[in-house]
């Protein structure tokens, strides 16, 4: 099957720290890019400043002007994301109104071209979410219902910081319980790793009695994941590394906060793309890095290129074939061109 370069949106540069979405998406098309998983942000982003007289009126027609601008520059816009802490709600009150919300999002899908809703596990508190496995797959089973009448398919990602559902077994076991053809798995390397391998709370940085327990934990997952996991089930794969902390993600950590899990702060700061050894431990590539916030004007073109790099890797390390013939040439181009800069930069 033919591998694309895609990144989600907010990966180049926060809408809030002041990065254009015209810009970020100059840079995709500038670095090869094919699609784009949209993160709603972006898209409130451009509403508030299209400023039609209701809050729905602005998204729609901001919809329409992101579809626009990705076929302008040949990108396709793969999912709208990420719609998030609805399963297995207490407050039925809430979930009612989240689901009047996905019928709106429905209506944004259209209008940007895109066939696809990708769903988080809720990462609520504990006291605003159930465990209850059933109540659980009946919630998602609704949705998945809800779509088929509009076209609408589901991708489903195990986050490892979830509240009840934190590995990629979990999220397997839902959607086949769920059972429509229209909800399938989005499987993301940090996130499977990050639950079954890593623990930045850890002095060692792994999890489990050693990172050589740690370490055989992770094959024994993945070779489970090749003999259980039907690949037609599998939507899209998000390849992402992270950084190996100096020092346990404890109170006093420039990342701690008490209010979240350690794996979920160490998600929102820390992860990387793929082989970016000499930034930390050694892809949609899905980039949450504390980079994305910072209001350098250069952020989006940083990134944009350290992602294409990245992903000039992978096909080389994974013997991928990719969908444009010619891509390999376009990511040697890139590579070395990101050398020839580094050089010139590093020389003054």
């Amino acid at each position: 099957m033919p591998c694309r370069l895609a990144i989600t949106s907010m990966s180049l540069g926060r809408s809030y720290a002041g990065h254009s979405f015209a810009h970020k998406l100059d840079m995709a098309q500038a670095y090869g890019y094919k699609g784009i998983e949209l993160f709603h942000e972006d898209l409130a982003d451009i509403a508030k400043q299209l400023g039609h007289p209701t809050a729905e009126e602005s998204e729609l027609a901001a919809a329409t002007l992101i579809r626009q601008m990705c076929h302008a520059r040949d990108l396709t816009i793969l999912c709208l994301q990420p719609f998030a802490g609805y399963e297995g709600l207490l407050d039925r009150a809430e979930q009612a109104r989240r689901l009047d919300q996905l019928r709106f999002w429905f209506r944004l899908a259209k209008a940007l071209g895109t066939d696809m809703v990708q769903i988080p596990s809720s990462f609520l508190p504990a006291s605003q979410c159930t465990g209850d496995r059933a109540r659980i797959v009946a919630d998602l089973r609704r949705v998945a219902d809800m779509g088929l009448a509009e076209g609408i398919r589901f991708v489903f990602e195990a986050l490892c910081f979830g509240t009840h559902t934190d590995t990629w077994e979990a999220s397997w076991e839902i959607v086949q319980a769920v059972d429509r053809p229209n909800f399938g798995l989005c499987l993301d390397t940090f996130n499977i790793a990050g639950r079954v391998y890593a623990d930045p709370a850890s002095a060692t940085g792994c999890g489990g009695t050693s990172p050589t327990a740690a370490h055989a934990a992770l094959q024994e997952s993945l070779a489970r994941m090749r003999a259980l996991v039907d690949v037609s089930k599998v939507f899209y794969v998000q390849v992402v590394d992270a950084e190996r902390l100096a020092s346990p993600l404890k109170p006093g950590h420039v990342f701690y906060d008490a209010s979240q899990p350690a794996r979920m702060s160490w998600s929102r700061n820390c992860r990387l793309f793929y082989g970016e050894r000499d930034r930390g431990r050694t892809c949609p590539l899905e980039l949450f890095h504390r980079r994305m916030a910072d209001r350098d004007p250069g952020v989006p073109r940083e990134l944009a290129r350290r992602g294409a790099v990245s992903w000039g890797k992978l096909v080389a390390d994974m013997g991928l074939r990719v969908e444009d013939e010619v891509y390999d040439e376009r990511v040697d181009e890139v590579v070395g061109m990101v050398t020839r800069t580094a050089k010139v930069e590093r020389d003054g």
